[in-house]
């Protein structure tokens, strides 16, 4: 019924307002408003449930409007707050003594320098250089001969170990005599093969270890596949001279080979990997290739990846310390003490005395245990009742004597 009679009313006023415009008096006064104005259901429905007191809102909406205004300013507040300043690491300085890791190469090895000087940052008997040229290679020797500026390098920062990255640049044309040979050609990959093997020796005759990374995948898959030829080549020219080849390749693809910009990182948690051209590592990534490298380049340290002593929680130079994997080292449960003992704590030295049952006497040895005597299965014939020790009472018939037919369950 009320919207039968709010729907009559609208009927009313819109049956008014053409009256009104039809009217000559009325029609004159209203001639400087626009006749759409008067006709417009929406100004005549805002007229209708307009509160009242004109254009004034009501108390409630009065009301509303400060608490509205006053969560929007919070949520501006909270968007502009800056985050909490996180704890910034303690700075371990280095040792007088500290052995230097030097890592050469193109703009990949200096990814992989910030990585591994993350991953020593708390180590003071272990510092890393970087001497890194982001646009070199192996073919342009013009620009960076790196077989040749490798000893110049050695001599005056005298490293303990090097490591190498490079290649990434490398995908194109090599000027060999007069001639300009494609990437991966036969006489292209003779002579990359031949400069690679130089820069190792170079480094071996420095009498240094060398430790040499090969490339991840890209995100062209053209290029992906000439940097596996690339990497063989790496690896060829590092174990002829003796020196270590780390493989990170799978590190950065999905477990059908194929390249990822989203990976785990280090500690399996999901991180981006690389940065958006699908080449360049982004730091999650720098410090997971920095992870392939730690545990041969700890191995060619040996004792010195330990810690300096003297720094609170630290273990001294002696301690064996395994920095590769943080993890709580296997016991086999028959020595925990892994001392070659051959039982576990709290075992008593008393021989076990093995006893068995009589089902289980039968079964193994053939054994039937006694019958009680009277029972149904008794045909041992008729036997001796055992001596009764306890005097006779009163009131009740004695023992029978020796030789009776008497047993010891039923009495006569």
């Amino acid at each position: 019924m009320k919207q039968a009679g709010i729907a009559a009313l609208i009927l009313v006023l819109f049956a008014g307002g053409f009256a009104i415009v039809s009217w000559p008096s009325v029609a004159q006064e209203q001639s400087e408003r626009p006749r759409r104005a008067l006709l417009d259901p929406r100004r005549v429905l805002d007229l209708l449930f307009r509160p009242s007191g004109g254009d004034e809102e009501s108390p409630a909406m009065k009301k509303k409007r400060p608490v509205k205004a006053k969560a929007a300013k919070q949520r501006s507040k909270a968007r502009k707050s800056p985050a909490p300043d996180q704890p910034e690491p303690q700075v371990v300085v280095k040792l007088d003594t500290a052995r230097t890791v030097m890592v050469v190469g193109d703009f990949m090895a200096d990814g992989l320098a910030q990585g591994l000087d993350s991953a020593y940052a708390q180590n003071p008997g272990i510092k890393i250089i970087d001497r890194s040229d982001g646009s070199s290679g192996m073919v342009r020797s013009d620009f960076h001969d790196w077989p040749a500026d490798i000893k110049t390098l050695i001599e005056a920062e005298k490293p303990a170990a090097v490591v190498i990255m490079i290649g990434a640049n490398d995908r194109q044309q090599m000027k060999i005599g007069d001639t300009k040979e494609p990437p991966l050609s036969d006489a292209w990959t003779k002579e990359y093969q031949a400069r690679t093997d130089a820069l190792a020796a170079a480094i071996k005759q420095s009498n240094l270890p060398l430790i040499w990374v090969g490339l991840p995948a890209v995100k062209s898959t053209k290029v992906s596949s000439d940097l596996i030829a690339f990497n063989d080549i790496y690896r060829k020219s590092a174990e002829s001279t003796g020196g270590s080849f780390v493989d990170i390749w799978d590190g950065f693809v999905d477990e059908n080979g194929a390249f990822v910009m989203n990976g785990p990182d280090m500690n399996g948690q999901p991180v981006r990997l690389r940065s958006s051209d699908g080449q360049t590592l982004s730091t999650p990534g720098k410090r997971k290739v920095a992870f392939y490298v730690e545990k041969p380049l700890n191995k060619l340290l040996g004792g010195e990846t330990a810690p300096a002593p003297g720094l609170p929680g630290i273990a001294g130079p002696t301690a064996p310390v395994n920095i590769y994997v943080d993890r709580t080292d296997p016991m086999a449960i028959n020595d925990p003490e892994l001392d070659g003992g051959q039982q576990l704590l709290g075992l008593k030295s008393t021989p076990k005395v093995e006893t068995r049952t009589a089902g289980e006497r039968l079964a193994v040895e053939g054994i039937a245990p006694a019958s009680s005597p009277g029972r149904a299965d008794d045909f041992g014939g008729r036997r001796e009742p055992a001596a009764l020790t306890a005097a006779p009472v009163a009131d009740q018939p004695p023992v029978a004597a020796e030789g009776t037919d008497t047993t010891t369950a039923i009495r006569r």
